[in-house]
């Protein structure tokens, strides 16, 4: 089973989340998640503040080398707060470097922009930041879930299912 870190900050979108970790745990894989200070994170739940999950370490405690994958949930906080950590952006782009998998959903290919993981890829997004992507330099479309090398990105929460489904196939 793979060992697969999750990266996010207060203000992810809780499903995006969630959704994965829980599933990921539940097919065996190891899972941790890291954020930007030791503690609990608060998710937004849709229209307010929702749940709160324990990090189970900091980002500048985490390493890629420790990792087999990387996922980044969405939500308009969490990768607005993130593309401003270098350390976070350094974890994402150690991770790009390396050829592992990174998953983006919703607004998290904001990251894979700021490191320059957009560049030169077929992707997918939140329609609000599609214009973004194409600006640097992605090939953007309108699926639930796209696979580009060791880039995976979903649109939104109800791609959630297939956005899992491709996390579980690059880690096998």
């Amino acid at each position: 089973m793979a060992k697969i870190l999750i990266v996010a900050s207060d203000g992810f979108e809780q499903s995006e989340l969630f959704v994965p970790l829980e599933k990921l745990r539940a097919s065996g894989h190891e899972v941790h998640l890291a954020a930007p200070e030791k503690g609990d994170i608060r998710g937004w739940d849709q229209t307010d503040w929702g749940k709160s999950v324990a990090a189970d370490l900091t980002i500048a405690d985490a390493g890629a080398g420790a990792y087999d994958a990387l996922v980044l949930p969405g939500g308009q906080i969490n990768p607005d707060v993130l593309r401003l950590n270098d350390k976070a952006l350094s974890l994402i782009r150690e991770f790009g470097e390396a050829g592992k998998p990174v998953a983006a959903i919703c607004h998290a290919p904001w990251l894979l922009i700021e490191t320059g993981l957009a560049k030169g890829r077929r992707m997918t997004s939140f329609d609000s930041i599609r214009t973004d992507l194409a600006n640097a330099g992605a090939e953007v479309v309108d699926e639930s879930v796209v696979v580009d090398g060791n880039i995976i990105t979903s649109r939104n929460p109800d791609d959630l299912d297939d956005f899992v489904a491709a996390i579980e196939k690059a880690v096998a």
